[in-house]
């Protein structure tokens, strides 16, 4: 007993140092602590990925980052663990303007969503009440960068102290309350690097109890003082910011926001350089906050990695005071906590959570999903589930998390909404040289009620004028059953064989139901009722055109039974590169409910089937089929075919595109195309077409080979910019036998 006593004694006396001290692990470090400090600066934050690499090339062990704005970003995800040649490819792989965008992610989307997304160039969401907010504060929600940075900083989810990342980590925001720095040390890490990146007017601030949460760089842009607060003893600093911009150079809108913007950023920068050993200043002229393009990035990388190059014999110096061997190796530290899931696999689900969701929503989504514990689910399917969240349910912002249980065979999964959203307002905005200029605004108004349903009104002002109204409703499966309306007044030149035929001004009332509206994902199927009514104000005739000789002109209304079906697998919506695209439909016109002027009713078979192939890197083949088959003995004006432009229904509904002709061209009752068009992409955005096209068309299937074999030819270039392709394109053809330019800017509608 006494010697077993004796034995305790002495492990007491070894253990009570360490257990002594909170920071045990600290006092067993002999060497000095290394810090590093990366500012803020937006896109030119990017060069800190170059430094990074050099400081591991150079074997310096990093055991503190602070960072502020796009060095907070860069340094929590360097906290977590991941290596500069990690950051690097992440930052490659990302479609920056789908992430600096509150944009819904196409492949998740419904078809008439992406077509939404595609039209408009703005897309606010705005809640009424006693004032009224937009987007709670900021130009963009930030949604799509918060959910990349929850999915990069995985399996740091929960609210916890940054000391126990990988490497302890602080970034900085400003609380715009009553304009104080305020240090993140602990919480949850995604959270306070969107807080500390949250320009003011760009991104909607962060709230957290009474503060409001903006950019860190108002107040601490360059935050050496708080590595040097959380035991630092040897600092590198890496600075962004540019050379300071003399009176010339303040000379634009942009010049002089900047320069407010780095004014304020100057707040305790002098100092901070002070305290800092090794100051890496990176040459970033040229390139702004802004320059998110692949091009930027690779500079701005190439030019971190070139600043802190310059330092190599400081950095060597410093690796020989801290005794570290000549011929390093960089290990970055492992995380004790249990790692992330893959995103790929099937997982047993455990336990299901709905977070910040009414029972009623929960039912919803459990219902149309049919989930339940015991059942599988995958990543891509949860990412669906959150999609159906935002959409049919109307909540901001929604995301979910699958946390692996220890067997690695179930999971424990959990689905946060954000705010509900009151209602959506978007915005487009078009020239072309045909119709000048085009305004579109749509709003979608949520209603509050057990069954899911909003209304969307769309209100289109230019050379056609259009209204409509759609009420849907969401039941608790995939169909979509909606009621519209809507009114539509045309002003439009026909042509034939290039020369204008008539000019035709008329009005065209439109009741539609459709009662089976199945969207899922790239897939849709329309089936319902139709009524239209149309009323001819004026036709001017400049010569009659054969292709209306048996045309009825009359004021008239028209019944209608139509189906449909649509599928989309093309990655882009204007210049897709692969994927598939069909359309098909059919339509059996009356006057009423069963015939037309007492015979049969017209019969409509209208598809499309578009096929897009990579070829190498750049370039990309992408044949098309397609046509419009009318049968029955009379065929009102307004439903005739017609044929030329780029795109489908752009002037009038049943308008073919034909590369060649740039007017609204007349064509016969049958009509079968063919295209193959050519995209080269010179870069990311700038992007060449090259059309060729050939048609037959007839009166009757006999007589579809009577007639010459249409042809043409186009030669487009466009830029594709955020709000929409930029460009324009010539064109030949034997149909119209003359030369057409064509400039077209913004998204089409």
């Amino acid at each position: 007993m006494r010697r077993l006593a004796i034995a305790l004694l002495i492990a007491w006396s070894l253990l009570l140092p360490a257990m002594g001290h909170p920071d045990a692990p600290a006092m067993q470090q002999q060497r000095p602590r290394v810090a590093l400090v990366l500012s803020g600066g937006g896109a030119k934050g990017m060069a800190h990925i170059g430094v990074l690499k050099v400081l591991e090339r150079a074997g310096i062990p990093i055991d503190i980052i602070t960072g502020t704005s796009m060095g907070s970003i860069v340094g929590g995800l360097y906290a977590c663990g991941n290596k500069a040649a990690r950051l690097d490819s992440l930052v490659r792989a990302q479609d920056w303007t789908y992430v600096l965008s509150d944009r819904e992610d196409l492949s998740h989307q419904s078809l008439h969503e992406r077509e939404k997304q595609n039209t408009y160039i703005i897309s606010k969401n705005i809640d009424f009440g006693a004032g009224i907010s937009v987007d709670g504060g900021g130009f963009i929600l930030g949604k799509n960068i918060l959910t990349l940075f929850d999915a990069l900083t995985a399996p740091y989810h929960d609210s916890i102290d940054f000391n126990r990342l990988p490497i302890p980590f602080a970034c900085v925001a400003t609380n715009i309350i009553d304009n104080t720095e305020y240090d993140f040390h602990s919480g949850v890490l995604s959270q306070a690097m969107r807080a500390s990146m949250s320009i003011p007017g760009a991104f909607a601030p962060v709230r957290q109890g009474d503060m409001v949460l903006v950019d860190g760089g108002l107040r601490n842009n360059f935050p050496a003082d708080i590595a040097r607060q959380m035991g630092a003893d040897i600092i590198i600093g890496v600075s962004v910011q540019g050379a300071p911009k003399t009176a010339a150079d303040i000379n634009s809108t942009a010049s002089i926001l900047s320069q407010i913007v780095d004014v304020n950023c100057k707040n305790k920068y002098e100092e901070n350089l002070s305290i800092t050993d090794i100051v890496i200043r990176v040459d970033t002229k040229g390139y702004g906050a802004a320059s998110f393009n692949a091009a930027a990035i690779d500079t701005l990388i190439r030019r971190g990695e070139k600043a802190a190059l310059l330092h190599w014999d400081e950095l060597t110096a410093l690796r020989r005071r801290l005794g570290i061997d000549s011929r390093p190796t960089f290990k970055p530290r492992l995380s004790t906590v249990r790692v992330p899931l893959p995103s790929t696999g099937v997982w047993k689900i455990s336990e299901l959570r709905f977070e910040n969701m009414s029972a009623n929503d929960e039912a919803f989504i459990r219902a149309k999903f049919r989930l339940h514990e015991g059942d599988s689910i995958t990543a891509d399917r949860a990412d669906i589930i959150t999609t159906s969240i935002r959409q049919d349910l109307y909540y901001k912002t929604a995301k979910f998390r699958i946390a692996g249980n220890d067997d690695r065979t179930t999971a424990t999964v959990v689905f946060t909404a954000g705010e509900k959203k009151q209602s959506q307002l978007n915005v487009g905005l078009r020239f072309d040289n045909e119709e000048v200029v085009a305004l579109q605004a749509n709003a979608e108004v949520p209603l509050r009620s057990r069954m899911p349903m909003d209304v969307e009104l769309t209100l289109r002002l230019g050379k056609r004028i259009m209204a409509r109204a759609d009420w849907s409703f969401h039941p608790r499966s995939f169909f979509r059953p909606t009621v519209s309306y809507i009114f539509r007044h045309n002003d439009i030149n026909f042509y034939e064989y290039g020369d204008k035929a008539c000019n035709l001004t008329y009005d065209r009332h439109t009741a539609r139901l459709a009662l089976f509206n199945f969207n899922i994902r790239n897939f849709n199927v329309s089936i319902g009722a139709c009524g239209d009514y149309y009323h001819h104000r004026s036709m001017l005739i400049d010569r009659e055109p054969e292709h209306l000789l048996l045309a009825d002109t009359r004021d008239k209304g028209y019944l209608s039974y139509q189906g449909s079906i649509d599928y989309n697998s093309e990655d882009e919506w204007f210049f897709p590169r692969h994927g598939a695209r069909f359309n098909a439909r059919f339509a059996y016109y009356t006057d009423n409910f069963v015939s037309l002027d007492g015979s049969t009713g017209l019969r409509d078979y209208t598809a499309m089937w578009r096929m897009a192939f990579p070829v190498g890197r750049r370039f990309a083949l992408q044949p098309m089929f397609y046509g419009r088959l009318l049968c029955g003995e009379t065929v009102p004006l307004m439903l005739s075919s017609t044929m030329g432009g780029e795109w489908f229904g752009h002037y009038v509904e049943h308008q073919l595109p034909f590369a060649g002709v740039g007017y609204v061209e007349l064509a016969r009752k049958k009509m079968v195309a063919a295209q193959l068009q050519g995209q080269l992409n010179l870069t990311t955005n700038n992007i060449i077409l090259l059309r060729l096209a050939a048609a037959q068309d007839g009166d009757t299937f006999s007589s579809l080979t009577d007639h010459h074999t249409l042809l043409g030819a186009s030669l487009s270039y466009y830029y594709n910019m955020m709000f929409g392709p930029i460009g324009g394109s010539v064109g030949y053809s034997n149909v119209t036998s003359e030369p057409y330019f064509f400039i077209n800017l913004g998204f089409v509608f």
